[in-house]
């Protein structure tokens, strides 16, 4: 149900039941869960690649067992509170940057997951569709806060109450992808978008994810103290002081994620 795999200090994460468009059953998200605290426990990993096996990123829950659920009078069976929250929780404020490879459609729950990732490489193919309302649900997986970050309040509205179908080329002018590519591209350029980020100043992109997350809800004179925190935090990483060095010396910076 999910592959995990370790290369150029980058860790592939792949949603891997393409027969049901990779939908997230009770165990898929669990084992999804496990997947990504090993990568961010890894002290080898440097970025996170999140992607789908087959036609789709993911198709979000799996409704058969959701309708198993209801008929059986367990409702959601606790699955927002034990599985989506952690999971969109640890993507958002682990100190690595994450990359989403959107292969195919990304609908409800895997829409979320995309949209919780630092960056999104999109296929010209794919499409999101926030499904919630669709069968009368709330957002989940935290859309509510993620999708009015990434295109405002209003267009997140829009988004959420009507849930037409979004195709990559309005999510690009939107801000929803990164960079859209052509379908057979689009795993080799977010591997090569995670490979970079992998030999980056991981720190500081660990603070600049903290930087914008505390920026989005407190003042600027709030965000302006957080800020020097951080950089204080950073300036005494022997990255900061090695790429210091570097620049004097007209040479390029190499870093260690230290």
């Amino acid at each position: 149900m999910i592959r995990y795999d370790v290369t150029d200090a980058v860790a592939t994460i792949t949603l891997d039941r393409p027969d049901a468009m990779n939908s997230l059953t009770a165990e898929t998200k669990s084992a999804l869960l496990d997947a990504l605290r090993r990568a961010a426990d890894d002290q080898a990993v440097r970025a996170v690649l999140l992607t789908g096996s087959g036609r789709a990123f993911c198709a979000g829950q799996d409704l058969r067992e959701h309708a198993d659920n209801l008929a059986a009078g367990r409702g959601l069976a606790g699955t927002v509170r034990e599985h989506y929250n952690p999971i969109v929780e640890l993507i958002t404020t682990m100190p690595k940057p994450v990359v989403a490879a959107v292969n195919g459609v990304a609908a409800g729950a895997g829409a979320s997951l995309a949209f919780a990732c630092d960056l999104r490489v999109v296929s010209e193919k794919a499409k999101f569709a926030l499904a919630f309302a669709g069968i009368g649900l709330a957002p989940d997986s935290g859309a509510s806060w993620t999708l009015q970050r990434l295109v405002g309040p209003g267009r997140a509205a829009e988004l959420m109450l009507l849930g037409e179908p979004l195709d990559a080329a309005r999510a690009l002018a939107l801000g929803l992808a990164t960079r859209v590519v052509p379908a057979d591209d689009v795993l080799k350029t977010a591997q090569e978008l995670a490979v970079r980020l992998a030999a980056g100043p991981t720190r500081a992109y660990a603070a600049t994810k903290q930087a914008l997350a505390y920026a989005a809800t407190h003042t600027l004179t709030e965000s302006l103290a957080k800020e020097a925190d951080l950089q204080d935090e950073c300036a005494a990483t022997q990255d900061h002081q090695d790429a210091t060095r570097a620049f004097v010396a007209k040479e390029r910076p190499v870093f260690t994620g230290r």
